[in-house]
């Protein structure tokens, strides 16, 4: 009897681990084209969303832009039984010493909190900008509707919420509209500072800029390509950390480039029509998002977007010139697209949400010996660990191992000279954490 009963639960935990989880199918399929189009729309008709522009009509203008984001989220709250802690988050940003601040002006954000019920301190965050601009971004009189750039990725946090909420997850997730993005990402410097405070956990940064253009100005058209951008490692690093990758790797390891994959690998397994372009840099070659200050303070955080960009729809005036339409329109955005990286969005945010936190320190070891060695904490919540590795030269984690509800495993005939190496926590649901480096070394 006692054999058998073991032979079930080893079966049972085999097979919660090779299995996905149809909820996540739910997901996508419920994410709709029709209503990001809807908001899309919705936010293009205020006209301008200039960071300096008006703040109070109420259909034209910034503020009547974020009044209705908060609207929104106010009812997708009511919707799930006020599941959703709505507010306004702000700081003020002086002219002085600002030279693309033309006056000073309160920079705020949209938030819409839906706390975990085991670990309501651990955050994943999906952000869009609220702020849109033409060629002047302090320009705040002309239009600048801001259809792709960046209606497409606020519409997307909305569309998430509204899919989301209807679920419970053991981790916080944060729907989040950012505001001064165009004119020095002050929006989310001041959001991240505010969790900073506040003390939060905050395990991954979605930052979704530009979610809905297929049409590349090099003449490239698909609807199946993405980008991730994402740092080697954090900028916070300590030098002692810093001299310990020149023995032991890690250069393209860090905690951002670490949540890429995550993201790479859910869309690869569930989406896998799709294709994730991972990029190694933070943003694009000289250019910033919104990621970029929540990676300042250590968090990992990550761009998603569009593969091919147009730039003749970016940073635009409204006009034709040469026979060439420029001006980011509502006419430029592809709405099932946006619909697809919505949903790589909201299903990568449920896996972590429903996952359990990963191993705080992974131990590695195995030096001239022909066996890789791995030794951790165990982890709240999980039912066992999965062993990752990689060729050094390979940008994904192409190999793995699950080995149960252990704390140390040596991997036979694996030379560790040979690879890199992580560990990852796995729960009940076979949903994971992120992997984790190894940060220590024994023998």
């Amino acid at each position: 009897m006692k054999y058998a009963l073991s032979l079930l639960l080893f079966t049972f935990s085999i097979s919660t681990q090779a299995q996905t989880d149809p909820r996540i199918y739910e997901i996508i399929d419920d994410v709709s084209a029709e209503r990001i189009e809807a908001d899309i729309t919705k936010l293009a008709g205020f006209g301008t969303r200039n960071t300096f522009s008006d703040t109070i009509s109420d259909t034209r203008g910034i503020g009547a832009a974020r009044r209705w984001i908060k609207k929104e989220f106010e009812t997708i709250s009511t919707n799930c039984g006020n599941c959703l802690n709505v507010f306004y988050q702000k700081d003020l940003v002086l002219a002085e010493g600002n030279r693309r601040v033309p006056q000073d002006t309160w920079i705020v954000n949209v938030a819409a909190v839906q706390k975990g019920t085991k670990y309501p301190n651990r955050y994943i965050i999906m952000s869009g900008d609220i702020d849109s601009r033409n060629s002047d971004g302090s320009d705040f009189t002309k239009d600048a509707p801001g259809a792709n750039d960046n209606a497409s990725g606020m519409a997307g946090a909305i569309e998430a919420a509204r899919v989301l909420s209807k679920y419970k997850f053991e981790s916080s997730i944060v729907y989040l509209g950012l505001s001064g993005e165009e004119q020095g990402l002050f929006g989310g410097a001041g959001f991240a500072a505010y969790a900073k405070e506040k003390g939060w956990d905050i395990i991954g940064v979605l930052n979704n800029d530009m979610i809905g253009n297929i049409k590349g100005v090099d003449g490239i058209i698909s609807n199946v390509d993405f980008r991730i951008f994402s740092e080697p490692v954090p900028p916070t690093e300590t030098e002692r950390e810093r001299n310990a990758r020149r023995f032991y790797g890690g250069e393209v390891d860090g905690i951002s480039r670490q949540l890429a994959r995550y993201v790479h690998k859910t869309t690869k397994t569930y989406m896998p029509e799709m294709n994730p372009m991972m990029i190694y840099r933070l943003d694009r070659f000289g250019r910033g998002g919104h990621h970029r200050p929540f990676n300042d303070l250590g968090y990992a955080g990550i761009r998603i977007m569009e593969a091919h960009e147009n730039y003749t729809q970016q940073h635009q005036d409204i006009r034709t010139e040469n026979g060439i339409e420029y001006g980011d329109k509502l006419k430029f955005v592809n709405f099932d697209y946006a619909k697809k990286l919505t949903a790589v969005n909201a299903i990568s945010m449920a896996s972590l949400a429903w996952a359990p936190p990963s191993p705080n320190n992974v131990a590695i070891g195995g030096i001239v010996e022909p066996s890789a060695k791995f030794k951790w904490d165990k982890v709240d919540g999980a039912v066992g660990y999965k062993i990752y590795w990689r060729l050094t030269t390979s940008p994904t984690w192409d190999y793995n191992r699950y080995v149960g509800n252990v704390t140390e495993f040596t991997l036979d005939g694996i030379v560790i000279d040979n690879y890199f190496f992580g560990v990852a926590a796995v729960g009940a649901d076979g949903h994971e954490s992120m992997v984790v480096f190894p940060n220590a070394t024994f023998r």
